[in-house]
């Protein structure tokens, strides 16, 4: 559409022109940045100049972080998402995860945008992971002076917009170079509370069985266009997880480790000093360490919550739960 409104601009005649005169020729006195900015610059423009500031380690850092923010704006639009590829700037984004120049704040801004990308869009989901970026995602959810707070909360975010709907992602995670369930399992005993949270929550939604809107009524006799989510039209077992990652966190020993992070919880907090129930990570990691072979120990500790508490109903309303919910969860551990 801007390409056509540009096309009438350059080309327009005045209203009182003559009919049969002949066709205009292109004007040559319009002044393209007057045109930028009755009309807007195309967005594949501006994403391969964002991409160009945020590579380039001469900048400042603010003008790298900034250039990634925009850019994360602009790919929040499914289309943009998708000109990534066309645009070949998947490579360079997943680069700055390891660039020696990337800063911590540039290694989460590039999560941003990543995450923001891969979001419920099955064709960039599989562009990207074309990549083998999940060694990289993975290895930020293990502590280190490479990986902050901050960075460590974006990966989740990154790795849930990757893996959610995408059984060949989860799949990938057994991967021995990959180790992701490992990983996860390095995550629930994060000194940070928040990362603990966000990996059980990105957790129990692999472990939901869900079909992506859209998939259930179309015909697979039917023919299937090219577009973002034709992949869960031509394989529509690639949106289970369920049943993957249902076997994984026991394989894997990821259930075994999150009850051991509800009944002998690590200190968090900014001094590694607090040592209170998070309510939140409890009433979460309760409901998904159900199916653990350490069921006994989980249902010993939520009685003896239970008897802190001074009843049933009292602990019921620190999970948020109704007393029919508590006596169901804990029916559900023998």
């Amino acid at each position: 559409m801007q390409s056509l409104l540009r096309w009438s601009i350059e080309n327009s005649t005045p209203l009182d022109g003559d009919p049969n005169a002949p066709p205009p020729t292109p004007r040559k006195d319009l002044d393209p940045a007057i045109i930028d900015m009755i009309l807007g610059r195309p967005d594949a423009e501006l994403m391969k100049e964002d991409m160009g500031v945020a590579t380039d380690p001469s900048k400042p850092e603010e003008e790298r972080v900034a250039a990634l923010d925009h850019l994360e704006m602009l790919i929040e639009h499914i289309d943009n998402a998708n000109d990534i590829a066309k645009l070949k700037l998947w490579e360079p984004l997943h680069a700055l995860l390891t660039a020696p120049t990337s800063t911590h704040e540039i290694k989460m801004q590039a999560l941003w945008v990543i995450g923001t990308a891969v979001q419920n869009n099955p064709s960039a989901q599989d562009t990207y992971l074309a990549l083998n970026p999940l060694p990289t995602l993975v290895s930020f959810l293990t502590p280190s002076p490479a990986s902050t707070l901050q960075t460590r909360s974006k990966a989740i975010y990154t790795l849930s917009g990757l893996l959610k709907h995408n059984a060949p992602a989860v799949l990938e995670l057994d991967n021995p170079n990959v180790n992701g369930w490992t990983h996860f399992c390095s995550a629930l005993q994060d000194p940070e509370i928040t990362v603990r949270r966000k990996t059980v929550f990105l957790l129990g939604t692999l472990l939901l069985p869900s079909t992506p809107a859209g998939t259930s009524s179309t015909s697979l006799s039917e023919p299937i266009h090219d577009n973002s989510h034709a992949a869960y039209i031509s394989d529509p077992k690639r949106a289970s997880t369920s049943t993957l990652t249902g076997a994984a966190l026991q394989k894997h020993g990821v259930l075994q480790t999150l009850v051991q992070a509800l009944v002998t919880p690590l200190p968090y907090g900014e001094d590694g000093d607090s040592i209170e129930p998070d309510v939140t990570f409890e009433e979460m990691g309760v409901r998904e360490s159900l199916p653990s072979k350490d069921a006994e120990s989980l249902k010993t500790w939520v009685y003896a919550e239970q008897a802190k508490e001074g009843g049933e109903k009292q602990l019921a309303e620190r999970w948020a739960l109704d007393s029919t919910e508590l006596k169901e969860l804990v029916a559900k551990l023998g």
